[in-house]
């Protein structure tokens, strides 16, 4: 994902990243076997589908990087595959934060030596950077990823997702707020694929009253 925001925009890269329910479908449809693709939800991935080839092949702002692109959809299929572990294994019985140990006492390491082979291990640090770092720490990782595993130990893997078409629209809006991108039309109308495509997925059938 950080390959991604390095030859890629925030927003193009959050709509292909956050297609993650899309891909967490799909292998539950495969892997678990009360969670199977119904019409509605075949539906919502041929929309979200649609939506990140267009975002990925259309490049009407004139922004972006197709390897950009590639990275961040290879980041969401890994985001999906994690989710799957930890749901059809035993992991999934272990504490959230036992979970959290693991992933980041393995990965650590492994990305520190990645890091050396893409530039610089450190690059013009600034207090911006120590703030950005912290709030990864603290919030994203303590707190966020804690919550996110043990949503997925109590709820079904593909509707865990339920709330997260919000955050591509967020990462649009903000990238054009904050960072001044361009918001084309292609990159809109992707998000808005992808959108559909996830609250189709997620949606919960209507209970007979």
């Amino acid at each position: 994902m950080f390959v991604a925001l390095d030859l890629t925009t925030v927003g193009r890269s959050g709509v292909i990243f956050y297609s993650m329910p899309v891909w967490l479908a799909l292998m539950a449809h495969l892997f678990i076997p009360d969670d199977k693709i119904t019409p509605r939800k075949a539906l919502g991935l041929g929309f979200a589908l649609a939506g990140v080839a267009w975002a990925i092949l259309m490049r009407d702002d004139g922004v972006g990087s197709l390897w950009g692109d590639l990275a961040a959809l290879g980041a969401a299929m890994g985001w999906a595959a994690m989710a799957m572990v930890i749901r059809t294994t035993s992991l999934g019985q272990v504490r959230p934060e036992i979970q959290l140990m693991w992933q980041v006492g393995v990965s650590a390491p492994i990305m520190l030596v990645a890091a050396l082979f893409f530039g610089p291990l450190v690059r013009e640090l600034a207090p911006v950077h120590v703030a950005g770092l912290l709030f990864q720490i603290v919030i994203i990782v303590s707190a966020g990823f804690i919550f996110w595993l043990w949503l997925l130990s109590i709820y079904p893997a593909s509707g865990v997702a339920s709330f997260s078409f919000l955050t591509p629209v967020l990462s649009v809006g903000m990238g054009w707020a904050i960072l001044g991108e361009q918001v084309g039309v292609d990159l809109i109308g992707a998000l808005v694929l992808v959108v559909i495509g996830i609250v189709l997925i997620n949606r919960r059938p209507r209970v007979p009253g």
